[in-house]
């Protein structure tokens, strides 16, 4: 029986005596666990719809905080697409896009401000074309202001299933020629001018992927693209993605993130001992969870919400800031079951049984107990009550990610992160402090793209994604005359952005800006007020930069001459 006893004692010992009294008491998860959340999101749509409470699904985060149905102002309109843009097949789709023309100036070569509508449906998108990015560029300008939504999300389907095979136009490559067919032939209703390209001067936003998009726009396509505004850009793509959860940690709350730092230090030692992890995982509502590294994936959830902040209180999550309060609370008496638990005031420490078989309990601190509860009761909870923890959380049943009926929309972004962006968030490497598990590795992460994606007939997927298929067009590096890089200092993307530390300082000019918002997360210039006086300070400078580099761009263009 001495192996519970190292392990209270070494639990014990990692509690550093100069701060042990600070322990008085997102959904951005990708991986497979991701799939799991998306599942419980989905079947309770119903009920939040008329609640306010928080989603587990990829895109609340960054997407569907400003989701807003059409208006009557922006009734949505179609466009052709070529299914294939490389071949002569013959097939196309409907491509989704909505316009604003209520600042329009006809015959004044004024511009169109596309907004590109990237991995989510693009009526999510509609807030920053009617008081966002958009409509401000556009009422500066006398502009028409779109968006336009990006083949296979929102209803801009061009298949009949999200299978492997069908799935082999999602890419980089058709994406982008989506986009330059639409700048170069488009036909605004109710607009009789000619505002294609490259009569007419476009300027192309995008914000995270589609930020990314927006730089490869620019550089891809000049003759079309005339200027483009690239925001939180992930113009590099990575397997690993430790670096998000790093800013996290160096940019949260300093007692937040050191507690939470060694609260994962703590639950990793635990989960290294055969038999007594499972009380750990009983502690968090997860008892019956078989694999580790799922426990460890759906602990991490409350990271997501650091993404979801925004400088707009109304769109604002306020999720990270409460995980914080609960994490870092001091422990009352009534919070603890003392017929199950017992708190040494002394050392700040609380004895977990573990059961019949191990009859010497474990200590756990009170950030560990605190960790807990606010997994059993903002994701354990979320669990039905006919399906088991494992069928809610485990992700080892491959057959629970082979549905591809066109309701999974989670396989979408799946594909493009396992075909060509990565992303795959895992701990850091040894050595570096962490505030995820080092449970968390590639192989755990990585592994629904083969569960998910199974062998098709004309594609399959490759063992891990061709990131160099992004990276080729500019990476780190990339840059052209009216592109314009604007970032956030806190932003947990920033490590992928041509603002990240592994890149090279640039100047920040008006034909090439380069412009960081103090204390910024994931594109914050993207969202207005309709009275922008009423924004930030340092929002209101960000917008007024991007009118006048905007103004200053399109004072030397000039109309094409006419052969």
């Amino acid at each position: 029986m001495r192996a519970p006893q190292l392990v209270a004692l070494f639990l014990s010992s990692l509690v550093p005596t100069c701060i042990a009294g600070t322990f008085a008491n997102s959904r951005r998860v990708l991986g497979p666990q991701a799939v799991n959340l998306w599942r419980l999101d989905a079947a309770a749509a119903a009920h939040r719809a008329s609640s306010s409470e928080p989603s587990f699904a990829q895109d609340t985060s960054a997407q569907e905080m400003f989701s807003a149905p059409s208006s009557p102002e922006f009734p949505e309109h179609w466009f052709t697409q070529p299914l294939d843009h490389f071949s002569k097949s013959g097939a196309t789709f409907q491509q989704r896009y909505w316009i604003n023309t209520r600042h329009y100036k006809p015959g004044t070569n004024a511009p169109v401000i596309v907004l590109d509508g990237g991995e989510t449906s693009g009526e999510n998108r509609i807030p920053f074309l009617d008081t966002g990015i958009v409509d401000i560029l556009a009422s500066a300008t006398g502009g028409v202001g779109v968006v336009l939504e990006h083949r296979y999300y929102g209803t801009s389907v061009p298949v009949a299933n999200f299978t492997t095979d069908s799935l082999r136009w999602l890419n980089n490559e058709q994406s982008a020629a989506d986009s330059a067919n639409f700048i170069a032939n488009v036909k605004f209703p109710g607009i009789d001018e000619n505002l294609t390209a490259p009569g007419t001067p476009w300027i192309y936003y995008g914000g995270s992927y589609a930020g990314a998009r927006a730089a490869h726009m620019r550089t891809i396509y000049p003759d079309l693209v005339y200027g483009a505004i690239a925001s939180s850009a992930v113009t590099h793509a990575s397997i690993e993605n430790w670096e998000y959860m790093e800013i996290i940690r160096r940019a949260a709350d300093p007692q937040c993130s050191s507690t939470l730092e060694y609260s994962i230090q703590v639950i990793d030692h635990i989960l290294a001992v055969p038999q007594v992890d499972i009380s750990l995982k009983r502690l968090f509502g997860l008892g019956d969870l078989e694999h580790n590294e799922d426990f460890v994936s759906v602990i991490q959830w409350p990271l997501s919400a650091w993404q979801a902040k925004n400088w707009d209180p109304t769109v604002s999550s306020t999720g990270f800031e409460e995980f914080c309060a609960a994490l870092t609370k001091p422990l009352i008496g009534s919070d603890l079951d003392e017929d199950e638990f017992w708190y040494d005031e002394d050392t700040e420490l609380i004895t977990l049984p573990i059961g019949i078989t191990l009859p010497i309990g474990i200590e756990i601190p009170v950030a560990v107990y605190n960790y807990a509860n606010y997994i059993k009761e903002n994701v354990v909870s979320a669990c039905p009550d006919d399906m088991t923890v494992e069928e809610c959380f485990g992700t080892y049943n491959d057959v629970h990610y082979q549905e591809t009926t066109l309701d999974q929309e989670w396989r979408l972004w799946q594909f493009q992160i396992c075909t060509q962006w990565g992303y795959f968030f895992t701990a850091p490497p040894a050595g570096n402090p962490r505030i995820v598990s080092n449970l968390l590795t590639l192989e755990y992460e990585s592994k629904t793209c083969q569960q998910a994606f199974l062998p098709g007939e004309h594609f399959i997927i490759p063992p891990l994604p061709n990131i160099t298929a992004v990276n080729v067009l500019g990476d780190f590096q990339i840059a052209a005359d009216r592109l314009a890089l604007i970032d956030g200092e806190v932003d947990p993307w920033r490590p992928a952005t041509p603002h990240s530390e592994y890149a090279p300082d640039r100047a920040d000019t008006i034909l090439q800006p380069f412009k960081l918002i103090p204390g910024g997360v994931h594109h914050w210039d993207e969202n207005g007020l309709r009275v922008h006086s009423d924004e930030p300070v340092d929002i209101r400078k960000i917008h007024k930069e991007e009118v006048e580099f905007v103004l200053a761009w399109l004072k030397d263009w000039e109309a094409p001459k006419k052969l």
